[in-house]
């Protein structure tokens, strides 16, 4: 343990933190804005399934406002309404800028007896408990989500924290109590879903925590939560591909449930923006033909696969006529690629990825070189390193996002957090030039 902490104390680094804002406005509200508002005004009032639906509700009608409309109506919303946090949350999900800082009047982040902040906003806990399984079959999948952290963490000059892991391979509830009763003011983690939802269930938590997944209700008050859930890109293609003026799109995907999450997502907020997937076909199709001539035709390609299998896809398409076609893919493309001679068929296909692999990110060393040093930074991997790493500059900069639009310069994008305590991440675009990934707006200067 003692010589992984030095390796990763190489590799660590510092943060910064980037401001962001404009200034408010007041103006008429349309019809769709006064339906959401009067859900908004009672979801104040629920919890539970009850609650998150209504959230649901109001997130299908903000959907269906264009970027102008959405930004000019969430603008002329008066300080205290309801309706301010779920239209600026919807926001920043197109990668849009804030009008003002979210209202925090329900959700408020308390630093305890922290020492003061620094002028960066940097004010990381006294005692932190870190939940993550650290034996047992889902070891493996936690270990960079670890190493990410704590490169983190070593990588800070100024004042850490004390630091302790539990295991939760036994059970997340029981990890977190045992991490409040040893005296941490700070919990991050668990990373399973359904461990993160047993520990919203109970309401007030005695410690403040930052789950590693998303559960199915919003966290609790002064708590928050930072996820790379499947969900999160089908919405970043789905808004994408609105964004090029694609309005019907044919479904590539595999059958891994990472997949079909994916383009369920992206399915529902196409229906939402008044978009539509015409078909759904396996990895496996033969002949895409009949999906290219049907009544209306396809406006663009959504590809759920890895790039293997995207790879023997690209002939496929070409020969039904749909090699012309914008291409939109999850960040799983890159499982699979690597060889610039055999990737040069992905070429011009757009995918979400992390900022740190293909741009770079302050206070890491380069994607490559720490791929050299440590097996858990590279492959597939680094996605989850990229991720732990982001854990740890949340960790540190919370109260300050929590009071501000400010964002994060992370490794897996651009991170924010919105009025409900859910980190908002906007990913990095990139694309397939001459077989290499490369930033999406890189790739006509190759």
């Amino acid at each position: 343990m003692l010589a992984a902490s030095l390796l990763l104390m190489a590799l660590a680094g510092c943060a910064t933190v980037e401001r962001t804002g404009a200034p408010t406005g007041r103006g008429p509200r349309n019809e769709t804005m006064a339906q959401a508002d009067v859900l908004a005004r009672q979801a104040a009032t629920q919890a539970g399934t009850e609650r998150a639906q209504t959230d649901k509700q109001i997130d299908t009608l903000l959907s269906t406002l264009d970027n102008p409309t959405l930004q000019r109506e969430a603008a002329a919303l008066p300080a205290g309404d309801p309706l301010y946090n779920y239209a600026g949350r919807a926001l920043l999900r197109r990668g849009l800028p804030l009008p003002r800082p979210f209202d925090r009047s329900s959700w408020k982040f308390d630093a305890g007896n922290r020492p003061p902040a620094d002028s960066d906003g940097y004010r990381p806990p006294v005692k932190l408990g870190v939940l993550l399984p650290l034996s047992g079959s889902l070891a493996t999948a936690a270990a960079p989500v670890r190493d990410g952290f704590l490169t983190g963490y070593y990588g800070e000059t100024r004042r850490r924290p004390e630091i302790a892991f539990y295991d939760t391979s036994t059970g997340a509830v029981a990890a977190y109590d045992r991490a409040v009763a040893e005296g941490n003011d700070f919990v991050v983690g668990p990373l399973g879903r359904d461990e993160v939802g047993a520990l919203f269930n109970r309401g007030t938590l005695p410690v403040p925590m930052l789950a590693l997944n998303r559960g199915q209700m919003q966290p609790p008050a002064g708590n928050a939560s930072f996820s790379l859930s499947p969900e999160d890109e089908g919405i970043a293609g789905a808004e994408y591909l609105i964004e090029h003026g694609a309005r019907r799109v044919l479904v590539v995907s595999a059958e891994d449930d990472t997949q079909r999450r994916a383009v369920a997502s992206l399915r529902e907020r196409l229906a939402e923006r008044g978009g539509t997937v015409t078909d759904v076909a396996g990895e496996g199709v033969a002949d895409f033909a009949p999906f290219a001539a049907k009544e209306g035709g396809v406006d663009a390609i959504f590809l759920a696969v890895r790039g293997g299998a995207a790879r023997q896809l690209m002939p496929r398409l070409a020969l039904a006529g749909l090699a012309g076609k914008p291409r939109v893919a999850t960040s799983q493309l890159l499982s699979g690629t690597g060889k610039a001679e055999e990737d040069r068929v992905l070429d011009g296909i757009a995918f979400p990825t992390e900022s740190w692999t293909t741009r770079g990110a302050r206070g890491l060393p380069p994607a490559s070189t720490a791929a050299a040093m440590l097996p858990n930074a590279k492959g597939p991997a680094a996605r989850l390193f990229a991720f732990g790493y982001d854990a740890w500059l949340i960790t540190a900069y919370l109260e300050h996002l929590a009071r501000s639009s400010d964002s994060i310069n992370g490794a897996t994008g651009v991170l924010r957090i919105d009025g409900f305590g859910n980190v908002q991440r906007t990913p990095a675009w990139s694309t397939f030039s001459s077989g290499i990934a490369v930033p999406l707006a890189d790739a006509a200067r190759r």
